[in-house]
């Protein structure tokens, strides 16, 4: 029994060290560019493109087991991809790829099938956005018979749905919410104005989310039930600026940085109290953005400066986990433009609340030899599918942290 005490006391006395918040550069195919552009639920999963030495755009799937892995093109489309979209297992990616006539065709892919058609609304041209959580939903943007854009919801087990505009001729459908109830997007008015918008599938209908008062905007996100989305708006003075839109309070601004020129909001958490984006400065270029609920605005490059002492800068936060733990986009490193997955919790913090205490310490107790990797079982500091004395050993010697 003193051992044991005395291991822990020895434990809690090495607690000392800081926040071990970590962030993984993903390469590239050869090329000299790649970006992240969604995430699955537990952040062991981005998708998004990566130059290959030739210069062509290639869709990938990268996760820390295996790294960057190339997707390929659809048959006959072939001179690029880019996969936009994630299941919450990582495992149905959508995307779109390209012929040489510079014609896309919307695709799924799944480690059984590879890359697959998803089809059209009866036009040549073709994009999908984003999959719903269950992999079975995909949204996105084809040209219909007309040869006009409209904004569709794909049911892989079942059919196209033309999901409609404001009045106007054209749509775009850019995200579903976590439950499958709601698709955000934009869609043109009676006036040609192309707007914010949302569809709530289980009601059918579509709502204008309106403007902060310039002549244009565009939804990128919702939260979990559709309730909060998330996007950008040309303001009176006709800047691009981030929204928060809720039915409460209407399409509210964003705060911004000091010497902000444009500013976008691309993706929320699930309850709405994290979103990522980015801006661009009048003097620095652009920097990756996360306004949190009760912190305002934050550039990640301060918040996260000390995992970027080679000189890497963070330039744009394009997704963002349900718990809004992970964050993937773009930054400069080592001398080109590369995607990355920014881990923002505490080593041994299992709940997200910036401390590692007893908490997180019951929690890898209680839930001690169970699987991990889950998506909402952070209990599994390491990844190894099981949650053990690793874990533990994990919270032990961070303890105190962050309180």
């Amino acid at each position: 029994m003193l051992k044991c005490w005395l291991f822990l006391w020895l434990t809690l006395l090495l607690s000392s060290m800081g926040s071990t918040q970590s962030i993984v550069w993903l390469g590239t195919f050869g090329g000299t560019q790649s970006i992240g552009l969604d995430l699955s639920s537990d952040g062991s999963v981005c998708v998004g493109w990566a130059l290959t030495i030739s210069g062509a755009k290639h869709a990938f799937r990268w996760t820390r087991t295996t790294g960057l892995y190339d997707l390929g093109t659809l048959p006959s489309y072939t001179s690029g991809s880019v996969a936009s979209g994630s299941s919450s297992k990582g495992d149905v990616i959508v995307g779109w790829s390209e012929h040489v006539s510079g014609i896309r065709r919307a695709f799924y892919w799944t480690a059984a099938n590879g890359m697959q058609p998803v089809g059209s609304l009866g036009g040549s041209w073709s994009e999908a956005s984003a999959v719903s959580t269950d992999g079975r939903f995909v949204v996105g943007y084809s040209t219909t018979t007309a040869g006009v854009g409209h904004a569709f919801l794909r049911d892989l087990t079942g059919g196209m749905r033309d999901l409609g505009t404001l009045g106007g001729s054209r749509s775009g459908a850019l995200n579903i919410s976590s439950d499958g109830s709601t698709v955000v997007g934009w869609a043109d008015n009676l006036d040609g104005e192309y707007r914010a918008c949302r569809w709530r599938l289980w009601q059918n209908t579509i709502e204008d989310l309106d403007t902060l008062g310039g002549r244009g905007s565009q939804a990128y996100a919702a939260s979990f039930n559709g309730n909060i989305v998330v996007g950008w708006s040309y303001n009176e003075a006709e800047l691009f600026r981030a929204f928060r839109w809720e039915p409460t309070e209407g399409m509210q601004s964003l705060p911004i940085l000091a010497n902000s020129y444009y500013v976008w909001a691309y993706d929320i958490d699930q309850n709405g109290s994290t979103i990522v984006g980015e801006t661009s400065l009048l003097s620095a270029g652009t920097r990756a953005l996360r306004w949190r609920w009760g912190f305002g605005v934050e550039d990640l490059n301060v918040t996260y400066a000390s995992n970027l002492q080679d000189g890497s800068i963070l330039t744009s936060a394009r997704a963002v986990t349900p718990d809004g733990r992970y964050i993937a986009g773009q930054g400069i490193h080592s001398g080109r433009r590369e995607a990355f997955v920014l881990d923002t919790w505490r080593e041994g913090d299992t709940n997200g609340d910036g401390c590692v205490d007893d908490t997180d310490l019951l929690n890898v107790l209680f839930a001690f030899a169970s699987p991990g990797t889950e998506d909402t079982h952070y209990e599994d500091l390491n990844k190894d599918g099981i949650v053990d004395d690793a874990d533990l050993l994990t919270v032990l010697f961070h303890f105190g942290s962050g309180c």
